[in-house]
């Protein structure tokens, strides 16, 4: 007896059915029967079947002898004719990952639940795009006693992600019903009512394919018929509930159709004619009014918006709003404010309450307007269009004004007023790739919002000068494309620097210059934050060599955010060719965190490593990624660390930890750290709050976490609930978000009122001059806040996880922490509303603190590193021991 059965059924996919089998029979659990149930397909099917039988005994093939036309009955042959103690189904467009059958089996012994379900990961072809579906479902490996645990999983309705107990199966005489389409909705909930356990995994077990064609029943959504089969597989659900005594499930399960299936038939609506949009709502309407208001309720604002517009019949509004959903996630035409909430549309409807989204609070840079492109058309060697701008939350000062942007390309425009917005009207000859804006540009201030641009989802590809413009997505929006001609030739340009200019070879033409180029004494490299930007302790030292006017020319090195830079700064982009020359001929070197690692230091040229921060996080070989016991990254990074001629230590705490802990034996200039002097001058820079759009009656509080080693990227640093902060701290504060720079987080949108995103923000120095408050973890900055002398607190929920696992420390943040140590974001709320009282309960931690960490810092340290550095020679040759200069 096999330990597994995996049925595979499928009608008229010859085609793709080997990929199917063949998927199964290379699981790594070798001990299988894969059953293909063939629901009467009139293709070469059978002779597929054949050969797939003859290359491999596991395989067993039945046929029926009528089409079903569903995969009810099928799936319950193959459930009938399995001989395995666990089983899986598959359908023939689709895969398993090699050790899906494996894992889920280990699982489900392990565990003795009646079914494991494991995440689904839909593949787009062709492009072979991979997409988690609900990864938050999944996130965690867990067994769940019974679906009242957790109702969100009816989200995962689908039969053929699990791997079930055939005995379970056979014991509940569960069945799939045979008369409709999206069978697996109603044998899931059934499966749910009936399990009492069953367990969870967090890792890809089905590979649902999507092609770019519909070619199954769930890609087949423009058919009226598919829409009223997933109504009926709805109440189906509803009605297996009630039977098994379960009307507490079924609210849960109401709540997964208006998030999944309605929003499946919504999002492409806008693509819908009329005719079709109103016979969709007239199909929908009787279940959706089944629906309690308190389960729509739940929804997100334009969710719930679309339901009570299908409610109330208003089937015109309802396709302005379901561009609100995807996409460009436009703003409504109009709303309307009153009593402080904003409601969509202009009626003053509980079901249109939008204020949650914020969208009428945001600031004037972040806020929304609605661009609808009501014309277009190609003419002559033009794009003549027009647009209809919609201000529905009245933003537009009396003074601005306006221009189309795409690209790199822009011009004026001039909207004159129109009934309930304003209308352009203009042409242009397409040079350029992007996706149209409309800007508008505050006369009082110069800051600008744009927007994309709404239109036909059905616009036919307009081609003028080469380019294509032509809707994009589901909401639809405008692009612009580049000529094919261009396109080729740019990829192949590409192609061809790719070849050209690969690390390898730089370093080796690198290698060879540092060997024949002269230094030039008289010319400084400079970089800060591996060139992101112009800050740190690089600007402070540069800028006090310009108010010395040293004969030292300095090129910065610069990746992004050009414009930061001064005017008159030179610049180069790190690791283009130029870069590479540049360093060869430098004759000094100065940066933050480290040049390329692999680049040696050219004979005679001297380095300054300025570092960027110090704190209680573990450094060097100390930390997760040199600790262990792997030659090549340590050797890289102790000969990377051989290049320093000079090191900047901000107190002797950090000669104490880093000094030894990264191997580093030269010269140490313990001034203080240049960076640090600004924040020593309290050098408060006006500009920020103009910059940011904070209003001076608000409280700032500087929220900067940073990084984990694990999760690099993902985001997660950013562990409070904003939400909850916003909903009872925006009437007083506003935050400034400022995250590590190798971290990824998108600020979503309902939150951008009162969260401003500053990860991009030039200098850190003016967001802590000007905040009232920090908030942080384990980041490097609480170091040099404690200059300001003004209120920090620590939100360090994953402690543990952070010292024991992730990163390691060198110091109990607990027991040394100049402000509260919080591990819920109710008792951080509480600590800000009584901040004063609060702040004066640490002050003793808080001076300790500072001793600590600033004991070297006077403000100074800029003109003694440049005095010391640069106007004069070193004082002493390296040595074995690090040289120490400054200490008291």
């Amino acid at each position: 007896m096999p330990y597994c059965t995996v049925v595979i059924i499928g009608y008229n996919d010859a085609e793709r059915l080997p990929r199917a089998v063949r998927s199964v029979l290379r699981q790594t659990l070798r001990d299988l029967e894969v059953i293909v149930v063939d629901d009467a397909s009139t293709d070469g099917t059978a002779q597929v079947m054949s050969t797939l039988q003859q290359a491999d005994r596991r395989v067993r093939y039945l046929r029926r002898e009528h089409n079903s036309g569903g995969c009810g009955a099928p799936r319950n042959d193959g459930l009938d004719a399995a001989s395995a103690p666990f089983i899986m189904f598959l359908d023939s467009d689709d895969e398993l990952p090699r050790h899906a059958c494996k894992s889920l089996l280990a699982e489900i012994e392990r565990t003795g639940a009646d079914f494991v379900a494991g995440q689904i990961s839909r593949y787009y072809e062709p492009s072979g795009r991979l997409e988690r579906y609900y990864p938050a479902l999944f996130a965690r490996r867990r067994v769940v006693e019974g679906i009242a645990e957790d109702p969100e999983l009816f989200l995962d309705s689908f039969s053929t992600n699990k791997l079930y107990d055939t005995g379970f199966l056979r014991r509940h005489a569960l069945r799939f019903p045979e008369d409709i389409h999206y069978e697996d909705h109603v044998f899931a909930t059934e499966v749910y009512a009936l399990s009492e356990r069953f367990a969870v995994v967090p890792w890809v077990v089905y590979h649902w394919h999507r092609a770019p064609e519909p070619a199954s029943i769930s890609q087949s959504i423009a058919d009226m018929d598919n829409v009223r089969h997933r109504i009926i597989a709805a109440e189906r659900s509803d009605r297996v509930l009630r039977d098994y005594g379960r009307d507490d499930l079924v609210p849960g399960r109401q709540h997964r159709f208006l998030r999944q299936d309605l929003r499946v038939y919504l999002n492409p609506l806008p693509a819908r004619d009329l005719v079709w949009a109103k016979e969709f709502a007239a199909v929908v309407r009787p279940y959706l009014a089944t629906v309690p208001h308190e389960i729509i309720d739940r929804l997100d604002p334009m969710n719930r918006v679309c339901c009570h517009l299908i409610l109330d019949d208003r089937v015109d509004d309802l396709r302005v709003a379901v561009r609100s959903l995807t996409g460009a996630a436009a703003p409504p035409r109009a709303a309307i404010r009153h009593q402080g909430r904003t409601y969509w549309g202009t009626t003053l409807s509980p079901g249109m309450d939008i204020t949650r989204l914020r969208l009428a609070e945001l600031p004037f840079t972040a806020t929304r307007l609605r661009h609808e492109v009501t014309e277009i058309a190609a003419d002559g060697g033009r794009i003549a269009m027009t647009v209809h701008t919609y201000d529905p939350f009245g933003v537009l000062p009396t003074g601005w004004t306006a221009s189309f942007r795409y690209g790199r390309q822009s011009f004026p425009i001039h909207p004159h007023p129109s009934g309930d917005g304003y209308v352009s009207e203009f042409g242009f000859v397409p040079r350029d790739k992007g996706e149209p804006r409309i800007a508008f540009t505050r006369d009082s201030d110069g800051h600008t919002t744009t927007d994309r641009l709404l239109v036909d989802p059905n616009l036919a590809p307009i081609s003028v000068n080469g380019h294509t413009v032509q809707a994009v997505g589901q909401s639809a929006f405008l692009r612009i494309t580049a000529p094919i001609q261009r396109r080729i030739m740019g990829r192949l340009k590409r192609e061809v620097l790719a070849r050209v200019s690969t690390p390898a070879m730089k370093l080796r033409v690198y290698k060879a210059l540092i060997k024949v180029v002269p230094r030039r004494r008289d010319l400084a490299l400079f970089e800060a934050d591996c060139g992101k930007g112009y800050t740190g302790s690089p600007r402070a030292i540069y800028e006090e060599l310009r108010r010395r006017e040293l004969p030292i020319g300095v090129i910065w090195s610069a990746s992004r955010n050009r414009a930061a830079f001064p005017q008159d700064a030179g610049l180069v982009r790190r690791m283009s060719w130029r870069y590479i020359w540049i360093m060869a001929r430098a004759g000094i070197w100065v940066d933050s965190h480290g040049f390329p690692l692999a680049y040696p230091k050219p004979p005679g040229t001297r380095y300054l490593q300025t570092w960027h921060g110090q704190g209680i996080k573990s450094i060097g070989f100390d930390a997760p990624d040199l600790r262990a016991d792997f030659a090549g990254p340590r050797d890289q990074w102790r000969a990377a660390v051989a290049r320093w001629d000079a090191l900047i230590s901000p107190s002797e705490e950090f000669s104490r930890r880093f000094v030894p802990s990264n191997g580093y034996t030269g010269p140490v200039f313990r001034y203080g750290t240049p960076r640090c002097d600004a924040l020593v001058r309290g050098e408060v820079v006006p500009q920020v709050w103009e910059k940011l759009e904070i209003s001076p009656d608000k409280k700032i509080l500087l929220y900067a976490p940073t990084y984990r080693d694990h999760a690099k990227s993902s985001g997660r640093s950013v562990r409070v609930d904003l939400e909850m902060m916003a909903d009872e701290l925006a009437a007083d504060w506003v935050i400034i978000l400022r995250t590590h720079p190798i971290e990824r987080y998108t600020l979503p949108q309902h939150l951008r009122h009162f969260v401003r995103a500053a990860g991009s923000y030039p200098e850190i120095n003016d967001l802590m001059l000007a905040s009232d408050a920090l908030l942080t973890d384990y980041s490097s900055v609480m170091c040099d806040y404690a200059l300001t002398g003004k209120p920090m607190l620590f939100y360090i929920d994953d402690w543990d996880d952070y010292r024991l696992t992730e990163r390691g420390v060198y110091h109990d943040l607990p027991t040394i922490a100049p402000g509260p140590c919080l591990t819920t974001t109710r008792d951080l709320i509480i600590c800000l509303r009584a901040l004063p009282a609060v702040h004066t309960s640490f002050s003793e931690k808080y001076a300790a603190f500072r001793t600590f960490w600033c004991g070297e810092e006077r403000g100074t340290a800029a003109a003694r590193v440049v005095e010391d550095f640069f106007a004069a020679p070193l004082a002493r040759p390296v040595t074995s021991r690090p040289v120490v200069w400054g200490t008291p």
